[in-house]
């Protein structure tokens, strides 16, 4: 009899694997099925569902199925008794062992039950069971796949007591989280037929549910505890979804999401995911809108509240009328209404004392503030430039306020920035009248430079050069002041020839922009009155325009040059590359500080190398050096950019060459002016503009006239025969 019931319990168990084994990805559910269904007075909430179409995959299929007027609900072959959606947990019955001497045959009789639920969405629940051994003197063990728990319980020096399960007669350990498969076991060397197994018949030992077993002294001393009250004994489970964790479930593509419900959320167990409503929520998350709100002011015993309860989304509230204020969960009459006017009195009179005398520290800190202003206006010459601007009717400089220049440049924002410098940045910007603008912001002035301010400001005002970025105002209410330019779109000549080496740049461009830039500077050194020196000549401060015209820029706080030499004296500024070693020596800024400047730059254009290269090798990190020591060593063409170099332009870059070298002179008086570089400048342009001059000289001459008087006042940058510089001037003498 009991080995066909092992025998019935085994293909049972069997069959319930293979189907569980071979549950896929969920299937769609049908649209038709409900969302609870019920098997005589038990409820089978979806997920589960009695047929594949009305659950959530094979894994939680049940059957329901009646015999002798009982209906009975069973996954595989353990009967279930209750299904709980809100814990994740399934309460079912198995078959626990046993072991029992029988007296008539002086043999022990061994019912082995086990339980296998590998491949199915269920676990066991390791804080809702225990591993129990029943008996006395009884060494007894279940075997998982990674454990072997059990205990003893003995009967001997102890007195077993009803309830108490702590060795004497009943012993309990705790099960491990993830078992799914156990078998249980008794130690047959313990136990042996010499014992007084007619006051103790039988041993137990399995799984049993925490809140079905209580100890009873009878379970010792009869079989009631196995025939009378059931040969299978309460167990919990816990069951998921799938065996994923919620973030692998989530991104999971084979099998569908299934918190599908609002105000769900996804938890993990020891089976794997499964879904529960969130706080404040109840229902069945596995079911679009399946969750909704508790109404916590209906469940006045679970949610307490002694004064107004008000139901909100997931929670609620509870507030106390007018004139009762909330002690612990009570409400109460409160006893601060006697005093509470003159407080709220005092209360606002406190207020508007606040208000009144932040307005107050709010005027005094404008009117400082407007003061501060006028101070910086009067100490940078704001009055004396305003008195000249007003005398010289239609000139074109102003001075900005400083909510101009902040609302122009977006209060300086970081975006707006178009230029480093090493004494500050350099802002774009667009004043009201829609034009652009370029806000000089420097960090630091002396305060020499403060006392010249306004003087320099009216002065540069009045540049007008073409090739000079203009100076249209300046602001003067800050301690620092700012200046305002004119907007050169196309960046700097030091990225057109160091930025995109990927870009051609011709020849006759380059010169160009060259003898547009020692124009500029001739016309600061000769025509602005008094002269001005630049005193920071490089390619970074050289601007291009639309269509590549140069515009020497940051002149605005440049060296007005003094009457009295010997009275101009300062720190050594400038950028490493361009610096004249004479000014460096002498810290002395002269207009021949700019031409040696110049020079580099054009030692930049020849070779598009940068001024200065600080991981070159020693002798190649400063491109004057280096360019010296080429002409020294007769090795121009190797350093010129293979970009303007060929045969019919050779004689025009030694020529330019030629102009780079005397302007990097040590000696500034062994310097050309800038006037005479320029004029050499216009003399190349004019042959670059001609090629075929450079083929056959003699048709050059026939071509420009010849002439008996010869121009020869003008500089010679060439020996020997006659150069081109020599040519170019008798053209143009006899051109005339």
């Amino acid at each position: 009899m009991e080995f066909s019931r092992i025998l019935l319990l085994l293909l049972y168990l069997v069959v319930a694997v293979w189907m569980l084994a071979a549950a896929g990805v969920a299937a769609a559910r049908n649209p038709g099925c409900a969302d609870t269904t019920w098997c005589g007075d038990i409820e089978v909430p979806y997920p589960f569902g009695l047929d594949e179409e009305c659950a959530i995959h094979s894994g939680f299929v049940l059957n329901c199925s009646s015999a002798g007027g009982t209906t009975t609900l069973s996954q595989g072959a353990s009967e279930m008794t209750k299904i709980s959606v809100k814990d994740n947990k399934a309460w079912l019955k198995t078959y626990i062992s046993r072991q029992c001497y029988n007296q008539s045959t002086n043999e022990m009789v061994y019912n082995n039950a086990w339980i296998d639920i590998n491949n199915t969405p269920f676990v066991l629940s390791a804080d809702d069971n225990k591993v129990t051994v029943l008996g006395c003197n009884s060494l007894a063990y279940v075997r998982s796949d990674d454990y072997i728990i059990g205990c003893m319980s003995t009967c001997e020096d102890a007195n077993p007591k009803n309830g108490s399960c702590s060795g004497a007669g009943c012993c309990q350990v705790n099960l491990p989280r993830g078992v799914r498969y156990y078998q249980g076991f008794f130690n047959p060397l313990y136990n042996t037929t010499a014992r007084k197994w007619w006051t103790t018949p039988c041993n137990y030992v399995g799984v049993i549910a925490n809140e079905a077993f209580n100890f009873s002294t009878n379970y010792l001393n009869s079989t009631v505890f196995y025939d009378k009250e059931g040969s299978q004994k309460p167990i919990v489970m816990e069951w998921a979804i799938t065996g994923n964790t919620c973030e692998e479930a989530k991104i999971d593509k084979n099998t569908a999401y299934a918190c599908v419900s609002n105000h769900s959320q996804c938890i993990t167990n020891d089976a794997g995911y499964a879904c529960r409503c969130s706080n404040g929520y109840q229902g069945n998350p596995y079911i679009v809108d399946g969750c909704t709100d508790i109404d916590e002011c209906l469940h006045n015993v679970t949610y307490p509240c002694a004064g107004i309860c008000k139901n909100t989304p997931g929670s609620f509230t509870c507030s106390c009328p007018r004139g009762k204020s909330m002690i612990g969960s009570d409400c109460v009459e409160d006893q601060k209404s006697i005093w509470m006017a003159p407080v709220v009195g005092a209360s606002i009179g406190l207020v508007v004392l606040v208000v009144a005398i932040t307005c107050a520290y709010s005027i005094r800190e404008r009117r400082m503030l407007h003061h501060i202003k006028q101070k910086y206006f009067r100490q940078h010459g704001g009055l004396l430039l305003f008195q000249e601007m007003k005398s010289q009717q239609g000139a074109p400089f102003k001075i900005f306020s400083e909510e101009e220049v902040q609302e122009a440049t977006n209060r300086f924002a970081e975006q707006q920035v178009i230029g480093h410098g090493g004494h500050g940045k350099v802002y774009k910007g667009v004043l009201k009248s829609d034009v652009e603008v370029a806000v000089k912001r420097c960090l630091t002035i002396d305060e020499q430079q403060k006392k010249e301010f306004g003087r320099e400001m009216l002065i540069l005002s009045q540049i007008n050069h073409k090739n000079i970025v203009k100076l249209l105002g300046c602001c003067l209410e800050v301690e620092v002041p700012m200046l305002v330019y004119e907007f050169v779109p196309n960046g700097t000549l030091f990225h057109l020839i160091h930025g995109n080496y990927s870009r051609h740049v011709s020849l006759d461009t380059r010169v160009r922009i060259a003898h547009e830039s020692a124009e500029a500077l001739a016309y600061l050194h000769s025509c602005a009155s008094p002269p001005i020196v630049h005193g920071d000549v490089k390619s970074a401060n050289i601007l291009l325009n639309a269509d590549f015209t140069a515009k020497v820029s940051d002149f605005g706080a440049s060296i007005l040059a003094p009457s009295d030499e010997s009275q101009f004296v300062t720190l050594v500024q400038g950028t490493c590359g361009y610096l004249d070693p004479e000014y460096m020596q002498t810290c002395q800024l002269t207009d021949k500080s700019d031409v040696y400047s110049f020079g580099v730059v054009l030692l930049e254009l020849l070779t598009r190398k940068k001024a200065f290269n600080l991981k070159g090798p020693e002798f190649e990190k400063s491109l004057s050096m280096l360019f010296l020591e080429a002409m020294k060593e007769n090795k121009l063409e190797d350093i010129i950019d293979d970009e303007i170099k060929n045969d019919e332009n050779m004689e025009v870059l030694e020529e330019i060459a030629e102009l780079a070298r005397q302007c990097l002179e040590m000696c500034g008086v062994n310097r050309p002016s800038m006037k005479e570089v320029e004029d050499k400048l216009v003399r190349l342009r004019k042959v670059l503009q001609h090629p075929w001059a450079l083929k056959d000289p003699e048709e050059l001459d026939i071509l420009l006239g010849e002439s008996s008087s010869v121009n020869t006042t003008g500089v010679i940058l060439s020996t020997g025969n006659l150069s081109i510089t020599k040519k170019v001037a008798m053209g143009l003498e006899s051109g005339r």
